[in-house]
């Protein structure tokens, strides 16, 4: 099993800038992605940006060059650094855990992100 904890949300104006952390604990070995999504009212849940354990990135279109994943693997800790927020951003953020090599995955208990002014 794998516990995500994450910290970070909260309210900013349009233009501001927020970190997200992810801080996994449990059984952490092997190949692993981590990353975030978010879910807006109304929507499903979408990708945002993913890092694997290799420091592999990957980010949705919406969010690339707004957004920075990056980790640190001595201590189990994924984050997202937001910059450039708009309303659309608007959502609950959730980390997540991928297992490469038995395909289990994780997910934190969510986040909230409210952008406006």
């Amino acid at each position: 099993q794998v516990q995500l904890v994450e910290s970070g949300g909260g309210l900013v104006q349009p233009g501001g800038s927020l970190r997200l952390s992810c801080a996994a604990s449990g059984s952490i070995f092997g190949a692993n992605v981590m990353g975030w999504y978010r879910q807006a009212p109304g929507k499903g849940r979408e990708l945002v940006a993913t890092i694997s354990s290799s420091g592999g990135t990957n980010y949705a279109a919406s969010v690339k060059g707004r957004f920075t994943i990056s980790r640190d693997n001595a201590k189990n800790t994924a984050y997202l650094q937001m910059n450039s927020l708009k309303p659309e951003d608007t959502a609950i953020y959730y980390c997540y855990y991928l297992r490469i090599m038995t395909e289990n995955h994780y997910w934190g208990q969510g986040t909230q992100v409210t952008v406006s002014s």
